[in-house]
């Protein structure tokens, strides 16, 4: 069976908690779209989550690769369209913290996505789940993880569908901060479900 290696994120910021774990940890080992879901929560790390996301592509060869990020405040699940060679934004949770420095010096300045993003917004809306394509992954750690794999994938020269997805915080998220626009954590889930469902390898 095709395997899909999906990622989240441990908590970061003044954010006690992060769906995208949870959603990495429920869908682990499941068969979702007909792939076999290989789960993993990276760490909020300039210096090590990179490096931890490409050696678990490299461990387990997965035909396709999603990485999911919290992007608290927004009220939609949005795939992100490209990533950009820049690390920038807050301090991470070891207190690295970059200025417009380089993700990879001799890097393209950016990569698109090879999902089918615009695929997922529509089934996705489709389902009554909002959804729309963001043209900024930012520059913290969802954008550096982005552009790591692709940049990657780009030197081995291999095509797979690779790419990532924000998602709005948790209803559990909003209790803690009222004014966050938050889903269902099942709502979540399922959302991600259809659009690892939307992946056709035969694309």
């Amino acid at each position: 069976m095709n395997t899909l290696l999906l990622t989240g994120f441990e908590p970061f910021l003044n954010f006690s908690i992060n769906p995208t774990e949870e959603i990495v940890k429920e869908l682990n080992n499941q068969e979702v779209g007909g792939f076999q879901i290989i789960g993993a929560v990276l760490p909020v790390d300039f210096s090590t989550a990179g490096n931890e996301f490409i050696k678990l592509f490299h461990t387990y060869n997965p035909s396709a690769v999603i990485s999911l990020g919290l992007a608290g405040g927004r009220l939609k699940i949005t795939p992100e369209r490209i990533a950009i060679n820049c690390n920038d934004g807050a301090a991470d949770n070891k207190g690295n913290k970059y200025a417009g420095a380089k993700i990879d010096p001799e890097g393209p300045d950016g990569l698109f996505t090879t999902l089918p993003i615009q695929k997922i917004v529509n089934e996705l809306n489709n389902h009554k789940f909002p959804a729309e394509i963001s043209n900024s992954a930012g520059t913290y750690l969802c954008n550096n993880v982005m552009y790591q794999m692709l940049n990657e994938l780009n030197k081995i020269n291999k095509q797979i569908p690779s790419g990532f997805i924000h998602i709005p915080a948790s209803h559990e998220m909003a209790v803690i901060d009222q004014k966050l626009p938050s889903w269902s954590q099942t709502d979540l889930t399922n959302a991600i479900k259809l659009a690892i469902e939307v992946i056709d390898l035969n694309d």
